[in-house]
């Protein structure tokens, strides 16, 4: 039983770190392509 929770424990924290660094990932690659639009955006805008 011991040996089951301990394997549980480490997929658990496995993915939960997997998933924390592709959210940072997705999150800062969104937050640069939405700053580059906005700069087009107002490059077009002066235009």
């Amino acid at each position: 039983m011991d040996e089951q929770i301990r394997i549980i424990l480490i997929i658990i924290i496995s993915v939960s770190i997997f998933g924390l660094l592709v959210f940072v990932f997705v999150k800062n690659y969104l937050k640069d392509k939405i700053n580059h639009l906005v700069k087009e955006d107002k490059k077009n805008k002066l235009k």
